[in-house]
This record gives C-alpha cells, sequence and structure tokens, in this order.
C-alpha cells in the first residue's frame, strides 16, 4: 500500500484583540509512516508561548527511533531516559484537539509530558500500542503436586522462550527480566477470577511441548483456575516505563474525551498540579468483547500526586487497569538530620518517589511528631536545596519545633486538592477502585464501583509508599457498589485502615468526618464497611443486599458485615440489609462507647471482649 504523505501546516494567528498572545497552530494529517519525526520537527519550529496542534481524523502511528529523549523523574514510575513523542514544556497554554485522531504508539514511548504550563487542554483523541507490553495466556492445565501450569499464548503476544524461559514483549530487543506480577482473568467477562491472589511469577523453567503448549515449572502459593486467562506484566524494576499522559507543575488542565487504551505505566499522572478536570474519558480496553487483551494501563487509571485547587472527574470509565483506578494523596518525607534551628534535611523514602517535587519556597508544611500521628506545628519554606533525589534540604521561615527528632515526618499543607467524582464507572481491574488521602473536601457521588479489592479505601502510610494523608471531609454518596472485593486478600467495599510504623501511636485516631449516604450495595459476601481509628463515620440509607451462588461464594463467610477498631462517633442508621445477618455488626470496647445504631437492620451489635 502507498503510504500517505502526512500534511504539517503551521500556523501564527492574533486572536480577538490587540492584548492577546500569538497561538501557533500546528495542523497534523494521518499517514501510514512514522509521524515522530514529523510531529518533533514541528514542534522545533514553534516560537510562540501559546501552541495549538490540530490532529485530522485518523491513525496516526508513532515509533521511538526518532524520539527526543532525556532524563526524566516521574514519580510512581522508574526514573531514567525516556522517550518522548509529545515533549510539551514551558508553554503559557497547550490545547490539542485530537477529531477522533487514533495514536499508536510502539515500543518503550512516553507519550505525552505536559511540563510547567498554565493551561492545558486535551480532546477527542485515544491512544494505544500496536504491541503491548504484557504476556496473556489460556490456563489449559495445572499440577499443583508437580508445580506446573500448561499455557498457551493468545494471538497477539510478542514473545520468545529463550534458554528455558519466556521473554516478553519481545520489543526492539526489549524484554523483562521474568514473568512478574500475574493474575487470572475469566475469559468472556474479562475480569479478574474470583478470589484470585495475584503473585510474582519467575518460572525454573519453561518447556515447550506441541501445539504451542508451554509448560511453566514453578511451585507457586496460588494456582489459577484452568480456563482462565492468566496475564503478566514483568519484573518491578521495569514494568512502569512512563505514563501515557503525565502533567507536572502546571494548572488549569482539562482532558475531555481522551481515551487511553493501554499504557506503559499509569493513563493519567498528575504531580505538583492544580485544577484539573477528567471529563467523558476513560482508561479501558478497545475491543472487551472479542480482544484477547485484558489490560489497559499496567498501573494506575489516574493518579494525583500532591495537587492542589480543584480535581474533576465525570462520566468517565476505567477498567482493566493492574492497579488502582484513582489515587489521591500527598507526600510525607522523613527527617534525616537536624541542621540548624530553622533548617533541616529530608529523605523521600520510596524508591519510586526520589526526585519527587516535595515542597518550593512559599510553601506551608505539616509537622508530624512522632508518635503522634496528628498534623501539629505549621512553619512556611523559605529555601529548597536538592541535594540528589533523595536527599532535600529545607529552610524555614519560623524556628523549627522544639520535640522536632529524626524519624519525624512532614507533609506539605498547601498541596492538596477538593476532590469530586460523579458518574464514573470503575472495575474490572486489580486493586482499589478510589485511594483516598486529602484533608480537603471529598464527594464520591452517583459512581458505579465493581473493583477486585475495596471500593473505597482510605490509608495513610507513614512507610513503604509514605503517601499521605488524613482525611477530614468525606462524602460517599448515591453510589452503586456492586461484586467489589472479590479478592483473594480479605477487604471491604469501604476500607479505612491507616499503616503507620512502629514508631507511631497506633491507637490515635487517624481519619475523619466521613459520611457514606445513600449507597446500593450488591454483595456475594459480607464485608461492607470496616473502619480502624476512625473519629466521626456516618453509615446511612444504604441498601445492602447479599446474594450468594455458586459462581460467586463467600470468601471470608465468618467476617461481620460492618467492624469497628479504635473508633469513635461511629453512627449507623436507616440503613436496610437484606441477607445473613449472623455477624452483622462488631465493634471493639473504645468504639462500642460512642457507637449509635437505631436498629433499622434488625441485629444487635456484638462488642469485642477484652
Amino acid at each position: 500500500m502507498k503510504s500517505i504523505v502526512p500534511l504539517v501546516v503551521i500556523l501564527s494567528c492574533l486572536f480577538f484583540t490587540s492584548f492577546s498572545k500569538a497561538t501557533q497552530v500546528i495542523h497534523l494529517s494521518p499517514s501510514a509512516q512514522d509521524m515522530t519525526p514529523v510531529l518533533a520537527k514541528a514542534l522545533a519550529s514553534v516560537t510562540e508561548s501559546e501552541l495549538k496542534i490540530v490532529l485530522d481524523k485518523g491513525i496516526y502511528h508513532f515509533k521511538p527511533d526518532y524520539a527526543k529523549s532525556g532524563y526524566r523523574v516521574i514519580t510512581n514510575h522508574g526514573n531514567g531516559v525516556k522517550k518522548v513523542i509529545f515533549s510539551l514544556e514551558g508553554f503559557d497554554s497547550v490545547e490539542i484537539e485530537g477529531n477522533g485522531a487514533e495514536l499508536v504508539f510502539h515500543g518503550q514511548l512516553a507519550p505525552f509530558q505536559f511540563y510547567r504550563n498554565n493551561k492545558v487542554r486535551v480532546s477527542d483523541l485515544s491512544i494505544d500500542w500496536d504491541i503491548p507490553f504484557t504476556f496473556t495466556s489460556e490456563v489449559l492445565a495445572v499440577n499443583s503436586e508437580l508445580g506446573w501450569i500448561d499455557i498457551k499464548p493468545l494471538p497477539g503476544n510478542s514473545y520468545q522462550v529463550k534458554n528455558g524461559q519466556i521473554l516478553f514483549p519481545n520489543v526492539d530487543g526489549f524484554n523483562y527480566e521474568y514473568l512478574g506480577s500475574s493474575l487470572a482473568f475469566e475469559p468472556v467477562q474479562k475480569r479478574v477470577v474470583h478470589g484470585a491472589w495475584d503473585f510474582k511469577s519467575k518460572p525454573d523453567r519453561v518447556q515447550k511441548r506441541e501445539d504451542g503448549v508451554l509448560r511453566i515449572h514453578e511451585k507457586l502459593k496460588y494456582y489459577p483456575p484452568v480456563g482462565s486467562w492468566l496475564n503478566s506484566k514483568g519484573d518491578r524494576h521495569n514494568d512502569r516505563y512512563a505514563p501515557a499522559f503525565q502533567v507536572r507543575n502546571s494548572k488549569n488542565i482539562r482532558f475531555d474525551g481522551v481515551k487511553v487504551h493501554h499504557a506503559l505505566g499509569m493513563g493519567f499522572l498528575f504531580e505538583r498540579s492544580e485544577n484539573i478536570e477528567i471529563l467523558n474519558s476513560g482508561v479501558l480496553l478497545k475491543d472487551k468483547q472479542n480482544g484477547t487483551r485484558v489490560i489497559s494501563s499496567t498501573a494506575d487509571a489516574t493518579h494525583f500526586a500532591n495537587c492542589k485547587g480543584d480535581i474533576l472527574i465525570e462520566n468517565s470509565r476505567f477498567e482493566n487497569m493492574l492497579d488502582d483506578g484513582v489515587n489521591v494523596h500527598g507526600t510525607y518525607v522523613m527527617v534525616e538530620s537536624l541542621l540548624s534551628h530553622k533548617s533541616v534535611r529530608v529523605e523521600l523514602k520510596h524508591f519510586e518517589q526520589q526526585g519527587f517535587e516535595f515542597a518550593a519556597k512559599g510553601d506551608e508544611v505539616w509537622f508530624v511528631h512522632q508518635p503522634d500521628v496528628h498534623r501539629r506545628t505549621v512553619n512556611e519554606v523559605t529555601g529548597v536545596n536538592r541535594i540528589n533525589e533523595r536527599f532535600i534540604e529545607l529552610s524555614f521561615k519560623d524556628s523549627l519545633p522544639s520535640q522536632l527528632q529524626v524519624g519525624d515526618l512532614l507533609e506539605n499543607k498547601t498541596w492538596n486538592p477538593n476532590f469530586t467524582m460523579r458518574g464514573n464507572s470503575i472495575g474490572d481491574h486489580r486493586a482499589r477502585s478510589i485511594v483516598l488521602k486529602t484533608p480537603k473536601e471529598i464527594l464520591i457521588e452517583d459512581n458505579h464501583l465493581y473493583s477486585m479489592m475495596s471500593c473505597i479505601f482510605m490509608r495513610g502510610e507513614s512507610f513503604y509508599w509514605y503517601e499521605s494523608g488524613a482525611v477530614e471531609d468525606v462524602t460517599i454518596r448515591n453510589n452503586v457498589f456492586e461484586n467489589c472485593a472479590y479478592s483473594g486478600k480479605e477487604h471491604a467495599v469501604m476500607y479505612i485502615t491507616p499503616r503507620l510504623g512502629k514508631s507511631f501511636d497506633s491507637t490515635q485516631f487517624f481519619d475523619s468526618n466521613i459520611r457514606f449516604i445513600n449507597n446500593s450495595v450488591t454483595t456475594f459476601d459480607n464485608r461492607i464497611v470496616w473502619a480502624d481509628r476512625v473519629d466521626g463515620l456516618i453509615i446511612e440509607g444504604n441498601k445492602i443486599t447479599k446474594i450468594v451462588d455458586g459462581a460467586k461464594p463467600p470468601l471470608h463467610p465468618n467476617s461481620p458485615v460492618f467492624e469497628f477498631t479504635n473508633s469513635k462517633n461511629v453512627e449507623l442508621k436507616g440503613n436496610r440489609y437484606i441477607g445473613d445477618k449472623k455477624l452483622l455488626i462488631k465493634a471493639d470496647s473504645r468504639s462500642s462507647e460512642t457507637l449509635k445504631y437505631d436498629g433499622s437492620m434488625g441485629a444487635k451489635i456484638e462488642a469485642d471482649k477484652e
């Protein structure tokens, strides 16, 4: 087939009045050839501070050979040299008008990076890869006694078997070190198998058999069921190359009608950015019904790290990713050394946080003094000296708190957002629907949630991920929860569970002022709300229906429907529960002291005996 020659038109226009800034327009038409050098040449010619890229409808292919490359710091991914296609840094405003364009990427690429933009608009386009960076196969036989699985790779995979190992994705000389994180999916509905565990696969050897069958020799604690589709995403060191969209140090951002069908990491990642909207968009499979893929993004669909202003996600769909639908959080850094009465050296603790911009001059910072888990003193940053990606020196306006010591935590007070989710669908994926860690106003309403793990998850963490922080104003109302928390590991529809290090007081209240109101929950199992260390939790007007059938048996039949530990000011009223009430409400002695229950569900509270 004869290649279509790409059309590139570059225009400068003056809008509205003589006081307006000039906007430079790049107009692209689709082509069968590699569009990477075409786009790079067009971007290199831009001289104005406002840029508009107009894509004609059609399919655009982007390859890595001539992509711009440079060292990039990407939180919750791997730092390093990345090949970037749309490198959009420093423009006052960027608008991308997609007109239904389909962008297909090949190999290890970072599709979009928006750095230090004052306005971002992206509309009506989709992102996919020609060869996915996952490996999916049908499980034909399992022998747990001898420790092997027979699989048949599905069409669309790219791999080879060499030296007794499966090497994938086998693209441009790159392969993961081993199969890595693996999870079984149902082949028809393409959702995680009921009761499945995700596990790290590192086979002893792989044996070729007849008719394309591979026998994986490996002793496992959990074996996927015969007939399921087993998906692997590679070793943890390399399996998060870059998100489809990375937005950093930017503001006034809107994605409308943007769909991510595959990504080598997260779908949408926002770092230290403000005022963000994701509308009518998605991270989802392109052909869920007929295709052989089960994975969209290989990490979170959306992720917000130390953002502020207002965040809105509306009328969007997130499915089949390999991590959370949404994660909104701040970042804890740990005090490594006290340098003077006004300066301190802190450390970014998690390996995927290193290089993250924790604070800038003028930011207010909370001090969290162990063993106290609460935000206490506040101080303003007057200077930042970044030593390297791991250590930062911070100077402050006022003297440091007298009780500050090595091992205490700092949390950025300035960079926390108000967060709203409305009218979205999230499910058929690994992990949680929505992870909430911001003290400002949170509203979750009119969504349809159906995740493998908890649909609503609150977990400030003072170790491992070091994601802050405690919520203080949360409303979850009028949502539909259906077939939730079906992982082999125990979860709940809403799970509130701070994870604090040994140096912190595990009895102190952490999250507060949470309202779970007028939701509809249809479940196969018991746990609906499981809450630890909460001060102020209202559960009101919810309809909960437990339906047990052979296809979805209860995984934790002896667990309570509602459980409260180390909490106070919990109230249950006006709820309707249809199902087994043998253990409806369980509370420890501390929670029982202030727990209010109106008897609307017809069972008594069972208090823990101490």
